[in-house]
């Protein structure tokens, strides 16, 4: 079952085509809007230009000059009210590494624990 009444969009970040594509399907199916970018530079081009965006779902690795978690710092510095979401296969990241109110997953992650916290994160933007 959709829900089609979510508050923000989602911005899913990922360089793999792969999983960009299985992560948009998941998020999409919860019901929310996607946005995608596959690079920090093209995302923060997205997070200016989308005001509805409040959710960032960022991977670690990625080919240009900012990786996902200087992404997520520029982020919660610009945006602060944008929820973020790290995930990431190569790294184990605690809450020290990541930026205030972030939350971290380990490829493979698991689309409940994943799908729930983007609903908790919407759910802020009540």
């Amino acid at each position: 079952m959709t829900d089609t009444s979510r508050n923000s969009s989602v911005l899913v970040v990922e360089d793999e085509p792969l999983i960009l594509f299985d992560t948009i399907d998941m998020i999409e199916a919860a019901g929310f809007i996607v946005h995608s970018a596959s690079n920090a530079s093209d995302a923060l081009g997205l997070m200016a230009a989308c005001p509805d965006i409040g959710i960032l779902f960022t991977d670690v690795d990625m080919p240009g000059r900012m990786n996902g978690l200087k992404l997520a710092e520029t982020v919660r510095g610009r945006w602060p009210a944008v929820a973020i979401i790290i995930v990431s296969g190569l790294h184990r990241l605690n809450g020290h590494d990541i930026p205030t109110d972030s939350q971290f997953f380990s490829k493979p992650y698991g689309q409940k624990f994943v799908v729930g916290a983007l609903e908790a994160a919407d759910n802020r933007f009540v």
